[in-house]
């Protein structure tokens, strides 16, 4: 198998995963993943997760050329951003889960650190995350508005709409929004009782320790 094919199948298994477990339902979310000679393959639009096919997933050239399947999802401006910004970037997933679209509405949420420290391993996978504002679906806005962070945020949750995660490779952008929703799950959980979050120094460490990116 060569390996365009092997990042389509393991695109659709992790897409397929996430909807099964019901971390995007319907024709929501979004995945994108880098390709071998440096284009990208693309969840077209209006697609299920839970049924993607390997043979009609967007691909684009190194040049951003629509080259072959389906019409790319109309949220390419979100996916392309993180591309141009963080030059490590391999894989970029977009859901509509939950517990991170209920965490982003409460007034407590924090701007620029909208996770709440919890457990290390939302900070070890994501660093800080950025809360935007909420934006018109598919609105080109979205992306300049994380080309704005200039490459600092790996992950960003949008108001109202769903969390944005790049990664690596597509195995470890999924590991980390998964992530993410588990940590707005339990802030949720925990909204209203006096938890005992990890302190300054203990966020601080890990920082030092697993060496993630954390802009003070």
């Amino acid at each position: 198998m060569s390996a365009d094919a092997r990042l389509r199948e393991d695109m659709c298994l992790l897409a397929k995963s996430l909807f099964d477990r019901g971390l995007t339902g319907g024709s929501t979310g979004n995945i994108s993943a880098r390709t071998s000679d440096g284009g990208l393959l693309v969840s077209p639009t209006g697609t299920s997760f839970g049924r993607l096919d390997p043979a009609r997933l967007s691909r684009f050239d190194a040049d951003g050329r629509l080259i072959g399947g389906d019409k790319p999802t109309k949220e390419m401006p979100l996916h392309t951003a993180f591309y141009e910004t963080r030059g490590a970037t391999g894989a970029v997933v977009h859901l509509h889960s939950c517990h991170s679209v209920a965490w982003s509405l409460m007034p407590e949420a924090d701007e620029d650190n909208f996770l709440p420290p919890l457990t290390p391993y939302a900070i070890m996978k994501l660093g800080k995350v950025k809360l935007l504002p909420f934006f018109l679906p598919g609105d080109p806005a979205m992306g300049e508005a994380v080309r704005g962070l200039a490459g600092k945020r790996s992950a960003v949750m949008l108001a109202n709409h769903g969390p944005v995660v790049a990664g690596k490779d597509v195995e470890a952008a999924c590991n980390a929004i998964e992530e993410l929703e588990d940590t707005a799950k339990l802030a949720i959980l925990m909204r209203g009782y006096d938890a005992r979050m990890l302190s300054d120094t203990q966020v601080r460490a890990l920082v030092t320790e697993f060496n993630v990116e954390w802009d003070d």
